[in-house]
């Protein structure tokens, strides 16, 4: 298997962020050490999260297994996940505003050809 650099789209404050929610996980929890340090664990969760790579190619292009690769995303995500309000506070927020996306999932219309005569 060959294995090659790529890059990822997103801002360095980006990476540092959730860096730092990692690290601030790990101490809450007492993690004594881990494969890769959590500057390299947000990498490659970022890299999963915006590009798409798959389990496979991210355990081979940072050295560590494919369970591995399995936790570091889920745990990254969860840590981006305790961020979020919760329904109830949601709920709330929404009651203030005018209109609301609830997902950001786009929805297929024929606009187009319901236009024309």
């Amino acid at each position: 298997m060959l294995v090659h650099p790529s890059a990822i789209d997103l801002s360095g404050r980006t990476l540092r962020f959730l860096t730092g929610r990692l690290k601030a996980r790990r101490l809450e929890i007492g993690t004594r050490w881990r494969r890769l340090p959590a500057s390299r664990q947000a990498m490659l969760a970022l890299a999963h999260l915006r590009c798409g790579d798959t389990y496979a190619q991210l355990a081979a292009g940072f050295g560590v297994g494919i369970a591995t690769v399995y936790r570091y995303i889920r745990e990254a995500v969860e840590a981006l996940a305790s961020l979020a309000p919760s329904l109830a506070e949601a709920m709330l927020t929404i009651r203030e505003k005018a209109f609301v996306i609830l997902d950001g999932t786009l929805l297929p219309i024929d606009r187009i050809a319901a236009d024309t005569p």
